[in-house]
């Protein structure tokens, strides 16, 4: 993805008729392209005549030519051609590895409870899952450790320590734990429904943005185990254990490129 930055000098007998400008043409023409990725138009409180837009875009090439050259430019262009001259800056930019969230927002770790509440939630779904006779025949030679490990490993994915990376090997060894386990569409459905209900047994947040993002990343997880478990497969293995965040997952691309090739 690339981020363009256009910086603006809007006089202020204008700022209202500009900013009707771009909701027009964001409307229309930025939210139905598929090469645009997101927008946000912000005003300077210090200096209210600048504006600056973000757009995000799936790349500059796409920008440059997919979106200009397509079909929504024409009406995106006839919105903001009056404001042309009042740009000050038009520019490109990758993003960089300095990123993330401030102190004013927890992270689900901290959120749900932290590391004993992560090895209450593990310690009761085991014991669930192996009386199960669907998912438990996969977990019957289970390490008594595992429990622990995978409330490590959520810990890391939700924010908190980077235990298991320190400890297990990160993404790496928890990726070879499911290779050749051939594991079923029922078993990981299973698996999954077995977690939830744990999660309600031992009273994690139930608040609808926490449970939303929490079951983002089960989900992502065990689809994830379901690809890579199957014969045959050859998984990437070496990257970051992935960050979960409220609304969004932030993952790395887990295929190899040979492997998107062949998909």
């Amino acid at each position: 993805m690339i981020v363009e930055y256009i910086r603006y000098l809007i006089p202020a007998d204008s700022s209202e008729q500009f900013e009707s400008a771009y909701a027009r043409a964001a409307s229309a023409s930025l939210a139905v392209a598929p090469q645009c990725v997101e927008y946000e138009l912000a005003r300077c409180t210090e200096a209210p005549d600048h504006y600056i837009l973000r757009i995000v875009w799936t790349s500059a090439d796409d920008h440059l030519h997919g979106f200009r050259g397509g079909p929504h430019f024409a009406a995106f262009f006839a919105e903001i051609k009056p404001y042309v001259t009042a740009i000050e800056e038009m520019r490109h930019y990758e993003r960089t590895a300095v990123r993330g969230q401030g102190g004013s927002v927890p992270t689900m770790f901290d959120w749900l409870g932290g590391a004993k509440a992560l090895e209450r939630l593990t310690d009761v779904f085991y014991d669930h899952v192996l009386a199960d006779e669907v998912v438990g025949p996969l977990f019957a030679h289970m390490d008594p450790a595992h429990p622990h490990h995978v409330a490590l490993w959520l810990g890391e994915v939700f924010g908190g320590p980077s235990r298991y990376t320190a400890e297990r090997g990160g993404y790496h060894h928890m990726i070879t734990q499911h290779l050749g386990k051939a594991i079923t569409e029922p078993q990981r459905r299973r698996w999954t429904n077995l977690l939830m209900d744990a999660a309600d047994e031992v009273d994690l947040p139930s608040d609808p943005e926490f449970r939303a993002a929490f079951a983002s990343y089960i989900e992502w997880g065990t689809r994830l185990a379901l690809t890579n478990s199957q014969p045959g497969a050859t998984p990437f293995t070496h990257a970051r254990v992935p960050h979960w965040e409220w609304g969004a997952g932030i993952t790395p691309p887990y295929r190899s490129a040979a492997s998107k090739a062949a998909s």
